[in-house]
């Protein structure tokens, strides 16, 4: 097994902001995984309010690449949990070792993943297209600029309903929110019944993360399904979400990678929770291992190259939202550049 790895800094169509800030570049690391002379690719995006910085996942990396390297490859599941007890404080950076390995494993078995797990593609659900906080007017024009089935709206600010009301205005798409921990208890109350009577279908992470006492009260009063991010990051926290939440967003880059977010599908399935994966900004390299898995979800949020001006591979479209797959093996990506 040889390791090789790549940073890259991926500017925003438009800056992007959600209640925890603005930025306008996407840091991202792509790890690549040689394996008798076939590649595999993986991504973890950087997320500052998380404290992995794409320097971190570097450093790491480097310090303990030759145990990387002195793996022997068989399967993806099996390297996860090496990969999880040498980076015990780094799943960003297991989830792109992790993302290759899989990777990998479809390209020695020649078959897309989605193949390989027997999974049924024409029950993928529709990816939301993300809309990040910003003056009524620009929300309305980038909504405008990108006609779409499905709206995922950032909200978690004083004017949110006026936002929402003003984009309902200009279109019957589904909305779904997001508050990003944005909102008291009070607020949640209060917002939700006036969402829904504006079409939002659902809202994700409406209290801080470890406000469970509140996130009961609002599970048992909200007028619309209720969905975990921030509060669901690992796969002890699945359990954790049992309700107090109607549903989980799984983010790969926060749980370690394809190999638990996996495992986390099952558990919420045996708990009646709905299941969506979200991203994280990817480039397409992440984008297509959320296609991977998407058969298995309720709603799914992979709209990261969508919201980028520059991508560094190919392999996922999207056809108004619909997924488009190919039938190369793995991903399905090919890399532009590395």
């Amino acid at each position: 097994m040889k390791v090789n790895f790549k940073t890259y800094n991926l500017p925003f169509k438009h800056p992007f902001t959600i209640s925890k800030g603005t930025k306008t570049h996407q840091p991202t690391l792509i790890v690549e995984l040689e394996f008798m002379g076939i590649k595999g690719y993986g991504e973890a995006p950087a997320i500052s309010y998380y404290n992995i910085p794409v320097e971190k996942m570097v450093e790491d990396l480097e310090r303990k690449k030759m145990f990387v390297e002195k793996f022997a490859f068989s399967d993806p599941e099996r390297y996860w949990h090496y990969l999880h007890h040498l980076f015990p404080a780094n799943s960003f950076l297991v989830c792109a070792l992790d993302m290759a390995g899989w990777d990998l494993y479809g390209k020695l078995k020649r078959k897309p993943l989605h193949e390989l797990w027997n999974l049924d593609i024409t029950k993928s659900p529709v990816t939301d297209f993300t809309i990040g906080i910003d003056t009524i007017e620009n929300m309305v024009s980038k909504m405008k600029e990108k006609p779409w089935p499905i709206y995922k709206i950032k909200v978690g600010v004083e004017n949110d309903i006026e936002m929402v009301a003003a984009l309902r205005k200009n279109t019957d798409a589904v909305f779904r929110v997001d508050a990003n921990a944005g909102w008291t208890l009070e607020q949640a109350l209060q917002k939700i019944p006036l969402l829904k009577d504006l079409g939002v279908e659902m809202v994700e992470q409406p209290l801080a993360k470890d406000n469970w006492e509140d996130m009961k009260i609002l599970y048992e009063q909200s007028a619309l399904p209720l969905y975990a991010d921030e509060a669901c990051v690992f796969e002890m926290d699945v359990e954790k979400c049992y309700q107090h939440f109607h549903g989980i967003n799984i983010k790969l880059t926060k749980c370690s990678g394809i190999t638990p977010a996996r495992r986390m599908i099952t558990k919420a399935r045996k708990l009646n929770m709905e299941v969506m994966v979200g991203c994280m900004n990817e480039s397409s390299v992440g984008t297509a291992a959320i296609a991977q898995l998407a058969p298995l979800l309720d709603k799914v949020d992979m709209d990261g190259p969508l919201l980028l001006s520059e991508d560094i591979a190919e392999g996922v479209g999207f056809d108004f939202g619909k997924i488009i797959y190919n039938d190369k093996a793995g991903l399905g990506i090919t890399l532009k550049e590395f």
